[in-house]
């Protein structure tokens, strides 16, 4: 019997839902957000998982990438469009997100966000960084500037 399984993740800790085909709950719990401690949960509860889903996220990512890397078939879904479909869930709770979640990827209805490589993603880190540094470079060059002129002294540009 197939089984499909919403995460609903957060810092610390992540709810699981885990559904068979017909809907029903075969398991509902909590474990460390931590991709060996997921993977450990999703082998014992949901050995014939057919889709595993969550929302994008902080963690999302990572998240990914490493139960893909251990042969889990995870979706990350589009938080708008999951966020959209919860809504009408009657109690907020990271029990009923994680199911409601289980219930998206069972039937199908959810859109599926791209997960960038981990090279993709270094590479938008590095230059995330750098255009911070050199905004901060131009910015503490243009304060000294500021407060020597004050005094009557020119600070030339630097070059680069």
């Amino acid at each position: 019997m197939k089984q499909y399984v919403g995460l609903d993740v957060s810092q610390r800790e992540t709810s699981v839902c885990v559904v068979d085909d017909t809907g029903k709950t075969v398991f509902q719990g909590k474990a460390k957000s931590d991709p060996g401690a997921l993977t450990e949960l999703l082998r014992k509860r949901a050995p014939q998982a057919e889709r595993i889903g969550f929302e994008t996220g902080a963690m999302s990512s990572w998240l990914w990438h490493e139960l893909k890397r251990v042969g889990l078939p995870v979706v990350c879904l589009d938080a708008r469009h999951a966020k959209a479909a919860l809504s009408v869930r009657m109690n907020k709770s990271d029990e009923n997100d994680a199911r409601g979640l289980a219930e998206l990827v069972r039937v199908g209805w959810y859109r599926e966000v791209k997960v960038k490589s981990a090279e993709s993603q270094a590479t938008r880190s590095m230059l995330v960084a750098r255009s911070r540094l050199v905004e901060i470079r131009r910015d503490l060059e243009n304060q000294t500037r500021s407060m020597l002129k004050e005094y009557g002294l020119q600070f030339s540009r630097s070059i680069g």
